[in-house]
């Protein structure tokens, strides 16, 4: 998908939008680590977004992400690491979403990388990433998984704010798993992609469900698509002209329960050395 931008405004009370500020050097830290006792540890360190520990469910850590300032605006290098120990659970959660901002010009990036230990667990049901007119934003998402390890990721992408026509987002994921390559995909998303019939076609919001180290065996969603990936993992995305057109909250409950249902270690975990996907349409 390629790309176009435009402008809007900025965020009220906050920094200027476009205008380049100095962000924190360091990078949001997420770490889940087992105790000589057997229990997890957490430890968190805050960077743009400031970690928060929620009651455990289930025996699944729980932590909040929470901004420390006004986000996403021109200057901005979110940076986050989440490492998660040999047979632990982590469900990393959301209080707000994201707008990036009109940058007037200038640009913001979104690092994610993520370590998960043989038999680790990763839920990441994030809330709606909104591209404003004049926005322009990398995000990169980089996910090691030892053998045996599962991860469950949403990731929605709305193009503008209501009445905009949005700015540019390149986003890519790469996801390894015991040591060889299970995906790769970059996705250009902006307002030359929502008006080509063969990519968009004219939807606003891209809702797409990863699941890496499981494969997703339910019926698509309405409107929607599966992918399977060469080795244990699936794409289910969906086009919509809202966030809330073709919710995906099924297919994350699913995608949570094939992941539980792969406990241990698959047996040719990633057979296949070349899971790249592109995106339908």
């Amino acid at each position: 998908m390629s790309a176009t931008g435009g402008t809007s405004g900025g965020p009220s009370g906050g920094t200027t939008a476009g205008t380049t500020r100095s962000t924190p050097a360091d990078a949001t830290r997420v770490s889940v680590a087992r105790t000589a006792a057997g229990r997890p540890r957490v430890d968190l360190v805050g960077g743009l977004l400031s970690g928060r520990r929620l009651p455990d469910e289930d025996g699944t850590v729980r932590v909040a992400l929470v901004a420390t300032q006004a986000l996403l605006l021109a200057g901005d290098d979110v940076r986050i690491t989440v490492e998660v120990d040999e047979g632990l659970a982590l469900e990393v959660v959301e209080v707000g979403g994201t707008v990036a901002y009109d940058m007037q010009g200038g640009a913001a990036t979104w690092t994610l990388d993520v370590h998960l230990g043989a038999g680790a667990l990763l839920v990441w049901d994030a809330l709606p990433f909104v591209v404003a007119t004049g926005a322009d934003v990398r995000r990169t998402t980089s996910l090691t998984l030892d053998e045996g390890a599962r991860a469950v990721l949403r990731e929605t992408f709305v193009l503008g704010r209501t009445g905009e026509t949005g700015g540019h987002l390149t986003t890519t994921t790469r996801a390894q798993l015991a040591g060889r390559p299970l995906l790769v995909e970059t996705l250009a998303v902006d307002p030359a992609a929502r008006a080509d019939p063969a990519l968009l076609g004219g939807a606003r919001c891209l809702d797409t469900v990863t699941l890496l180290g499981a494969r997703y065996d339910a019926d698509p969603p309405a409107g929607g698509d599966v992918l399977q990936l060469d080795g244990p993992g699936t794409l289910v995305r969906t086009f919509g002209s809202d966030a809330h057109t073709g919710d995906l909250a099924a297919a994350v409950a699913h995608a949570r329960r094939a992941a539980a249902a792969t406990a241990r270690p698959a047996e040719g975990a990633a057979a296949r050395s070349d899971g790249a996907v592109a995106a339908p349409r």
